[in-house]
């Protein structure tokens, strides 16, 4: 299975004309701390990872890799193994330059970090994201056919970052089971889809949902298959209205962890901003 995995990574890599590799030496973990300092813009308080920390990481076999256009690192990926001993990578951050949007850099990047892992005979990546935001959404559940398995509520805590400073941290946990089937179809070029539309026309209840004005409405999550809605632009609302962009965390917070704590199975997310989720009960 690795085999195909490097094939699907170098497909990717060189789809977006970049090449890929991990790294170990001092200077070039410097460029990661760089690099993401300048995508997350963080403050002098928090930076996301340090060179010293990426040196030791990677000597005690963990994943760290940079994604070149030519000679300049544009984006950088690390993960570190969890418990049981080896079953399965944390990945913690991956980010990728702004000017190479468009260029599906960070698919590459993931796809490397798949067959790397598999290497290492591990079976899965876990990771967390903002279910906020709908690109990340789509880019997890529907591209990379990964698996939502717990919410987290503000889990970083406080981040002093111009990304994340003005909201709770609040995360999704994924599982992206490396060898199941609907993963290997998406690494191959087939993501994982729902349809929104044919569920709705059978029955599917909307439980949380854009209002005219931009604002979450909530409404009963009755009904076995759940539609749950997030905005369009939560970065730009953070910027212009920190007060409609908290009002939208605590809707998804209530909606979609609430789902999920009661035993509830996302199934996956449509691009135009639905999550579908399944309940095992309805009462």
């Amino acid at each position: 299975m690795s085999a195909s995995a490097w094939t699907d990574a170098e497909k990717a890599a060189a789809g977006a004309g970049i090449t890929i590799r991990t790294l170990d030496d001092i200077a070039d973990l410097e460029e990661v701390r760089r690099l993401y300092e300048r995508i997350w813009r963080t403050g002098a308080t928090n930076p996301p990872v340090t060179a010293d920390l990426l040196r030791a990481m990677a000597k005690a076999g963990s994943y760290v890799s940079g994604a070149y256009d030519g000679e300049e690192l544009v984006g950088a990926c690390f993960g570190f193994f969890s418990a049981p001993a080896r079953d399965a990578l944390h990945s913690h951050i991956a980010g990728v330059s702004g000017r190479m949007a468009g260029r599906h850099v960070g698919l590459a990047l993931k796809l490397h970090q798949r067959a790397w892992t598999l290497d290492q005979g591990a079976g899965a990546i876990t990771w967390t994201y903002d279910p906020l935001i709908r690109r990340n959404s789509w880019f997890n559940l529907g591209k990379l056919a990964a698996d939502v398995t717990e919410y987290l509520p503000d889990f970083y805590g406080p981040m002093d970052d111009d990304i994340n400073r003005t909201d709770a941290t609040d995360r999704v946990l994924v599982r992206w089971t490396l060898t199941e089937p609907a993963v290997v179809a998406a690494c191959a070029g087939t993501p994982r889809t729902v349809e929104v539309a044919r569920l709705r026309t059978e029955g599917a209840v909307v439980a949380l949902e854009v209002s005219a004005a931009g604002g979450p409405i909530v409404r009963p999550a009755y009904g076995r298959t759940v539609l749950v809605g997030v905005p369009v632009d939560v970065e730009g609302l953070r910027e212009q209205d920190p007060a409609l962009a908290g009002a939208w965390r605590e809707a998804l917070r209530e909606v979609l962890g609430g789902l999920l704590a009661g035993g509830a199975r996302v199934r996956g997310f449509d691009r135009s901003g639905w999550y579908v989720v399944e309940r095992q009960e309805v009462q």
